[in-house]
């Protein structure tokens, strides 16, 4: 891929979001976007933006589910041997709709919604670790030339939440999981807008009660891992936070146009079209102390 922007969104019901992703995608001109929590069918997430994805250029590997999960690649740079889920991935009880690859000028392009956990030491808790090293078996296995791009459900260090003890005991900030995140770092990829940014204070995920956007109490749990070969090409990396406020009031901004929880996590190659725009865009609010919450469930 030459001059390629790559993008990552979890944009928690691509129904409720049309009329943001929409206008986004024309802003931001991405050239690869994953997508997660579609929370729609193939059918469905077809119905809703096959036709405008098409004439804005992009092709679409969905990988649906209803109500829950689901994750997509769009592509303006081609879409190959696309792959849905993951060889031998463990499921709970089935496989769900967590994983989509595909590879789009020559990258391989991983789009995931890694599993919660919900409770430390639970069920749910277990299956993320597994289906973490299903995926890492995946990518081990791959071309050299590779990303991961999603909701990894994991803060990988006490500097990616906005305040440790306020998570302590909860998921997305244990050992195993910072251990399990870790192990792709030992098969070459890097961290890419941590490498970049490397004492910056970075959020991409805020809750939505408590008004903790507002007050830029978050976490950075949405990251771009890129192998050594395709990290190197960067030239910008930065989190979209305009994409995550609110347009107005309650009463003047309805449901289906409200903001995702996450804002969108962008990566330049080769090229930064808008220049190397700094680690957030806008910057941040300056923070206070406030209500602590736990993770995302």
């Amino acid at each position: 891929m030459d001059r390629v922007r790559v993008a990552t969104w979890n944009v928690n019901s691509v129904k409720q979001r049309v009329a943001r992703l929409l206008p986004w995608l024309d802003e931001r001109r991405p050239d690869v976007v994953c997508l997660q929590e579609l929370k729609v069918t193939d059918v469905v997430f077809g119905e809703l933006l096959g036709d405008e994805l098409a004439a804005r250029g992009y092709e679409a590997a969905v990988h649906g589910q209803a109500q829950w999960n689901g994750v997509a690649i769009l592509s303006r740079v081609g879409l190959d041997d696309v792959v849905n889920g993951l060889v031998d991935g463990p499921g709970f009880p089935d496989q769900e709709a967590r994983a989509v690859a595909a590879t789009c000028g020559g990258v391989r392009v991983h789009s995931v919604y890694v599993p919660n956990g919900r409770e430390v030491d639970s069920e749910h808790y277990r299956y993320k670790l597994a289906w973490l090293k299903a995926l890492r078996d995946v990518v081990a296995d791959g071309p050299e030339d590779v990303m991961v791009c999603g909701d990894v459900n994991i803060a990988p260090a006490d500097a990616d939440v906005y305040e440790p003890g306020a998570f302590e005991g909860h998921t997305h900030v244990t050992g195993p999981e910072r251990e399990a995140l870790a192990a792709f770092h030992a098969l070459g990829l890097r961290d890419v807008v941590r490498d970049r940014w490397p004492t910056e204070r970075i959020f991409t995920y805020w809750d939505y009660r408590a008004a903790m956007f507002q007050r830029d109490l978050g976490m950075r749990i949405d990251l771009v891992l890129a192998s050594g070969s395709v990290a190197a090409r960067a030239k910008a990396a930065w989190v979209d936070r305009q994409a995550r406020k609110s347009a107005g009031s309650k009463a003047a901004e309805p449901k289906t146009a409200g903001p995702s929880d996450h804002a969108p996590v962008l990566v330049d190659l080769d090229e930064a079209p808008d220049g190397d725009v700094g680690p957030v865009v806008p910057p941040p609010s300056a923070p206070r102390a406030g209500k602590s919450v736990k993770a995302p469930r």
